[in-house]
């Protein structure tokens, strides 16, 4: 596992992968199935791979921290660079940076913690969280109102943040005002679109960001890898045409919920075995399984692979 600090240049190689986290039927962690979905990724050139919420770390007991950060550090391949989460409450980002002290991620991102918060509140947490786990923040946006642009600007000024994943979905991409203001604040080969493929060419195009973060790279990381190549070398033909062929899973996610459908279509691509998901959330129900997995195997022969049941 790579652990030098995280930089433009990685953004430059890999899409940033938001993987799911395999777990076995009694809801324990499994390694099997995180190998494999982690050599699935590296073997189609993925070098980036952040666990937030598609991995549902806002669920994850605090007592299964410590193994979670020591099995990803474990299972990564040394050309990977891995990026946990923590938060997303106050309580629980000082809990966990006396555990990512414990391990060498180069940074570590802070989940947004919806409601009963700041801006203000936000940053100074984060301050805390960094001095407390001593490493910069991936700082998450998420949504409007959660942190201010002055805010995270800040936090960069002071040496704190890595980088800046920006999520927050627009009716029409291109009219974004709060990015506009943030890209005018933030040097933007720190900033990474956050929703995907679907996204991914306004945002690089438009707004300059660095890269772009996918679920959806988990089942098809040569067609993502391809995609960041051509938007990277500015063949928004190319880019369009890939972007396409990821449609109908991301329709999919948008429809049902993008967490719980990805976990699904891993699985149904034959990838690995995912197992249950943590309360708060649910597996998909069985009338969507169907669906989940065509899009899924259609996806992975897409990417040139065979689709192959887990078995």
């Amino acid at each position: 596992m790579i652990t030098t600090p995280l930089s433009p240049s990685h953004f430059a190689r890999s899409v940033m992968a938001v993987p799911p986290l395999a777990r076995l039927l009694d809801r324990s962690l499994s390694e099997a199935g995180n190998g494999r979905i982690i050599r699935h990724l590296e073997a189609g050139g993925v070098s980036l791979l952040l666990y937030g919420g598609n991995a549902n770390f806002y669920h994850m007991p605090l007592s299964e921290y410590d193994a979670a950060l020591a099995m990803l550090e474990q299972l990564a391949g040394p050309d990977s660079l891995v990026v946990p989460s923590a938060g997303p409450s106050y309580a629980l980002l000082l809990e966990h940076a006396r555990i990512v002290r414990r391990h060498r991620f180069p940074t570590v991102m802070v989940l947004p913690q919806q409601g009963i918060t700041t801006s203000v509140g936000v940053a100074n947490g984060i301050r805390e969280f960094v001095a407390a786990a001593g490493v910069p923040a991936l700082v998450y946006v998420k949504n409007d109102g959660y942190i201010e642009p002055e805010e995270i600007a800040a936090l960069d000024k002071e040496g704190l943040v890595s980088a800046i994943k920006y999520a927050v979905v627009r009716k029409d991409t291109s009219d974004d005002p709060y990015l506009r203001k943030l890209v005018s604040m933030v040097d933007t080969s720190k900033i990474i679109s956050g929703i995907g493929e679907q996204p991914a060419i306004v945002h690089v195009r438009d707004f300059g960001l660095a890269g772009f973060t996918s679920g959806c790279v988990c089942v098809a990381p040569r067609l993502s890898q391809t995609m960041l190549a051509a938007v990277h070398r500015q063949d928004w033909v190319e880019a369009e045409r890939v972007r396409g062929i990821f449609v109908a899973l991301e329709d999919l996610r948008n429809a049902i919920n993008p967490i719980r459908v990805l976990h699904q279509a891993v699985e149904s691509a034959g990838i690995a075995e995912t197992g249950p998901l943590l309360p708060l959330l649910s597996n998909v129900g069985e009338e969507h399984v169907e669906a989940i997995e065509a899009a899924a195997r259609a996806l992975l022969a897409a990417d040139g692979q065979p689709a192959n049941p887990v078995s």
